[in-house]
């Protein structure tokens, strides 16, 4: 009976991951390209720095930079990134492997630079962070995402957020394959070290706030860092770190209640971006043998009572298929998202007044979602339902 359970599972599993395939697409890997189309400055909407450190190994195609194969030690790069003028919130403009690249159209990499040492980047690093006021936004992408679709992220993120300070990617070793879900998961286990290490390194770095935002099977590698931190008594980075935003996260709930146990309330604001109708992590939760995965989760008012704010995305309209991005994909919660890494330091999560911030976040989403629909928002403190869009 275990057999036929097993394979059952699996035959859901392979069927579903076809599902998903469908939905995703046939995109190039190629994050550097040779010529392209001459774009005029009012072409491009927006130029932004990416700064990266990854636990990849560089690809044997140069065009691909970093490959999904494992290194044992971190490698780092910054990453020279365009805009088009047409683009659309929410969206990334990336071209298909049969179109010639062009940044009039597409989201283009203009040249990539790489440093030898930790200490090079961090040169670097330092230079651009007190250049833009001493904030910087670290990213952790999540499965199935190969290098170049990870710093298109962050960098629709950092624009459509409008966020003026020093973004961060922090790429851990993804086969970028559906298959490779087992291969993925410990991936992110292997390169929680090096994440904990980067974290360290920004602060180090002249960073005065830092904020974190995880995606999906990142926010399994952000949170054993932040665990990490946490018993070495430093959990906030010696009063460094910011928000901490986790979407769509791909954790058992019981493994993430642990790791808040260890690493304790939180002192700053840790949201939790979640949806009912994750199709992605519907896949997730039939490989973890039907066990509830965070970004599904139904009892809001359990997480919230570890010092987590709780957002329901369930009834948000999401810009991809699988409704798995929907913190990125939605142009008002981009936008919203933005406004508030862009407040000030004065926030404490363990006082009422979380529920003012979050009654404005609250207000921003009802006056700029078009769409009906409900949000409700769980705080350690108070639920908020509510009603958005529609003309209401």
């Amino acid at each position: 009976m275990m057999f036929r359970s097993l394979s059952v599972r699996l035959g859901i599993v392979a069927v579903l991951a076809l599902m998903l395939a469908g939905c995703a697409g046939q995109n190039a890997r190629e994050l550097l390209v040779g010529s392209t189309v001459e774009a005029p400055a009012e072409a491009i909407a927006g130029r932004h720095q990416i700064f990266v450190a990854t636990t990849r190994a560089k690809a044997t195609d140069t065009r691909e930079v970093y490959a999904g194969e494992r290194s044992p030690t971190v490698s780092f790069a910054e990453v020279a990134m365009t805009v088009p003028a047409i683009h659309k919130a929410g969206a990334i403009e990336r071209r298909k492997q049969s179109q010639r690249p062009d940044p009039t159209k597409y989201f283009t990499a203009e040249g990539i630079t790489t440093f030898d040492s930790s200490d090079a980047f961090a040169r670097s690093l330092r230079a651009d962070i007190a250049a833009r006021g001493g904030r910087a936004l670290v990213f952790v992408h999540g499965y199935n995402t190969a290098f170049d679709s990870a710093v298109y992220r962050l960098t629709q993120i950092v624009h459509d957020a409008n966020y003026a300070g020093t973004p961060v990617l922090f790429s851990w070793a993804s086969g970028g394959r559906l298959s490779d879900y087992v291969y993925d998961n410990n991936s992110a286990t292997a390169a929680r070290d090096a994440l904990e290490q980067t974290l360290r390194l920004v602060a180090r770095s002249g960073a005065k706030r830092i904020d974190i935002i995880a995606h999906s099977m990142g926010t399994w590698a952000t949170m054993e860092a932040l665990r990490q931190l946490a018993i070495t008594n430093d959990r906030d980075l010696h009063g460094k770190l910011g928000d901490v935003v986790l979407a769509s996260p791909d954790i058992d709930v019981d493994v993430f209640k642990s790791q808040m146990k260890r690493y304790g309330k939180p002192d700053k604001p840790f949201f939790l971006f979640l949806s009912g109708d994750d199709r992605a992590l519907e896949l997730s939760r039939i490989i973890a043998g039907n066990k509830p995965r965070l970004g599904g989760y139904k009892d809001a008012a359990d997480i919230a009572s570890l010092g987590v704010t709780v957002i329901d995305l369930t009834n948000v309209a999401a810009g991809d298929r699988l409704n798995h991005t929907k913190f990125a994909d939605n142009p008002a919660l981009i936008a919203l998202l933005g406004e508030k890494l862009a407040e000030d330091d004065t926030f404490d999560a363990n006082r009422p007044q979380v529920g003012d911030r979050i009654g404005t976040l609250a207000g921003g989403i009802t006056q700029t979602i078009t769409s009906a629909a409900e949000i409700v928002i769980t705080t350690p403190f108070e639920v908020l339902n509510v009603m958005v869009g529609g003309g209401n």
